[in-house]
């Protein structure tokens, strides 16, 4: 397969812009979907029966659907809604368990197969304008203890889960949408409290762990999101063992646009992400695309982590694919 073939399957684009279209002919990875995307339950079933019909490779067909603030198929609910992770949580493991499963029921009915969940952040910042409920504690042992029940609920009902926002979005003053939180903990409290859901989730075999658009000065003393990061990377591959999937938070959010689109895909490809998220799939955002592709033809290192990735992706297809 070309290289190019194969730095398409490292993107999750989003239906803005139509682009989305010609590149799952290409090889896309996967396509993501947002409130505005979900009309009707027989409208968006129409779309992901179209997506899977024109892809070259089977895409993943994902959403982040947490309950509470971020549940993408409200507009079908008629009113219902999901508890966000905190009520869910409160109301005991068995509730926990019980929402989770209707909500990967739900997804699998409209042909998805991967979820942005569970947040497992732990939230210990009361002013954090982003995460706050959507943490299922304050506490990292509870946090772990639900983080473990959703992952594998969505596991045992055919949905790839997918833990963030890594390495811990729980103590920011600042929403990575608008801007590049810095977190200014110690590597031994980042690790204490943050890190450590992240290390049992890896324990417990979680497929795909998403990166977050936040400068942690426990890893990089020059200011660079921790999703495009070596050092915070590295780690969780070194030091946690992590031999999964790392995707990006949404790579068209402010904490990261900063660095333009072309030049924080070349970055992060090195830093070592496997997958990049767009919620767009706009003529710049192909662009990027194509533009790494060029230079990964004549770069061995890029063109090395790319062929890692790759094979990364296909084989969580794979295994998607067995279930």
């Amino acid at each position: 397969m070309d290289i190019r073939e194969k730095l398409y399957q490292m993107f999750i684009l989003g239906l803005e812009g139509g682009g989305y279209k010609k590149a799952l002919t290409e090889g896309l990875g996967g396509v993501i979907f947002f409130t505005k995307d979900i009309q009707t339950a027989g409208q968006f079933r129409e779309v992901t029966s179209e997506i899977k019909n024109i892809a070259k490779i089977p895409p993943f067909l994902s959403v982040d659907q947490e309950g509470g603030r971020v549940e993408r198929t409200e507009n079908i609910h008629n009113g219902k809604k999901y508890l966000s992770a905190k009520f869910a949580f409160e109301k005991g493991e068995e509730f926990l368990r019980e929402q989770t499963k209707e909500i990967a029921l739900e997804l699998k009915s409209y042909g998805l197969n991967l979820n942005f969940a569970p947040c497992i952040d732990v939230n210990t910042n009361p002013a954090n304008p982003i995460i706050g409920e959507r943490a299922f504690s304050d506490n990292a042992d509870s946090v772990i203890k639900a983080g473990r029940i959703v992952a594998e609920t969505y596991r045992k009902n055919g949905i790839i889960p997918c833990v963030k926002h890594y390495p811990g979005h729980g103590d920011a003053d600042a929403d990575s949408h608008l801007t590049l939180p810095r977190i200014d903990l110690s590597l031994e409290e980042m690790e204490r409290t943050h890190i450590k859901t992240f290390a049992d989730a890896v324990k417990d075999g979680i497929e795909m762990i998403m990166a977050a658009h936040l400068h942690c000065s426990c890893f990089d003393s020059d200011v660079i999101p921790a999703s495009l990061s070596r050092n915070a990377l590295s780690y969780l591959r070194g030091r946690l063992g992590f031999e999964g999937v790392i995707i990006s938070d949404d790579m068209m959010m402010k904490g990261v646009a900063q660095f333009g689109l072309a030049a924080a895909v070349e970055k992060g490809i090195r830093a070592g992400l496997n997958m990049f998220i767009h919620r767009n799939s706009t003529p710049d955002v192909i662009d990027a695309i194509e533009i790494t592709a060029e230079k990964a033809r004549t770069d061995a290192g890029l063109l090395e982590q790319i062929e890692r990735s790759y094979e990364k992706i296909m084989l969580l297809k794979q295994n998607l694919s067995g279930k």
